[in-house]
């Protein structure tokens, strides 16, 4: 019985990583905090924006575009918890960064 191979481990993924004259970008071995920050962000923008919405009439440009405006309103607009429930703006302008 063989061991699965990670897709990012595949021999012919990485043959076409360096074809391409790309880095990746791992985290550690055994050190998931490593992208902590990075699959919070991912977990959310799948629950609360691609999870809820049927995308198959959706054009790639529209899919992009669609992202986009989430990305923007998550950085801009979205109330976290950890600025004391205000927005990313609303916090910046409460310390004199943002008008």
């Amino acid at each position: 019985m063989s061991v699965p191979v990670s897709p990012y481990r595949w021999q012919g993924w990485l043959d076409h990583v360096n074809a391409a004259g790309l880095t990746r970008s791992m985290s550690r071995k055994a050190s998931s905090q490593d992208n902590a920050a990075c699959e919070g962000v991912f977990g959310r923008l799948k629950t609360e924006f691609f999870s809820s919405r049927d995308w198959r009439a959706f054009s790639v440009e529209q899919f992009i575009d669609a992202v986009d405006g989430y990305i923007r309103w998550y950085n801009e607009t979205r109330i976290k918890m950890s600025l004391s429930g205000r927005s990313p703006i609303e916090y910046r302008e409460s310390l004199g960064l943002a008008t």
